[in-house]
């Protein structure tokens, strides 16, 4: 993985978030109980704006 992935996906796993099943193409679908959805996190999260957004999404006030 490159970019901000791993770091997401380690903030996710952190605050109870857990993965529930492969996405369409390079996406993994995650589940948040603190913002009770359903989120679609990108293998390789180039940006440091989307993943701050896909932490947003989950209801995490941490930020990268």
């Amino acid at each position: 993985m490159r970019g901000f992935g791993r770091k997401v996906r380690d903030i996710l796993d952190k605050n109870g978030c857990y993965f529930v099943r492969r996405g369409k193409g390079d996406h993994d679908i995650w589940y948040s109980p603190i913002s009770n959805t359903s989120i679609s996190v990108d293998k390789d999260i180039l940006s440091k704006r989307w993943a701050n957004s896909v932490l947003k999404k989950a209801g995490i006030s941490e930020r990268l």
